[in-house]
């Protein structure tokens, strides 16, 4: 969990908000089980709530929030995790997958 909120205080988001824990988890849940990303208002967001006693709505606004803290302080290195520009902030879902993928270990690469 803590290269998770390294990576949340470098894109610019503190403790303060009770979004970075509840991002924090969801991030930390989607790195355990990615397919998590297809489902977030029915299977992840749930999952948030439940170990932070409120309900997923609760959730993915503070996430959301999150998100435009995020697109706000420090756009540049989100679109490095991204590996692309990005023209618009992206949704909830899209930034936790950004989070998620860019905290996983490199695949191997198959030598031919």
């Amino acid at each position: 969990m803590t290269a998770i909120y390294e990576l949340l205080y470098r894109l610019g988001v503190t403790a303060n908000y009770t979004g970075f824990f509840h991002t924090a988890c969801a991030v930390s849940l989607c790195m355990e089980q990615p397919e998590r990303l297809v489902l977030v208002t029915k299977w992840l967001y749930p999952a948030v709530a439940e170990q932070y006693g409120t309900n997923w709505k609760a959730v993915e606004r503070n996430i959301r929030t999150v998100g435009c803290i995020i697109w706000r302080e420090n756009r540049p290195l989100l679109e490095r995790l991204a590996r692309r520009s990005l023209t618009q902030k992206p949704s909830t879902a899209q930034l936790l997958a950004i989070l998620s993928a860019s905290l996983l270990p490199p695949a191997p690469v198959d030598k031919v």
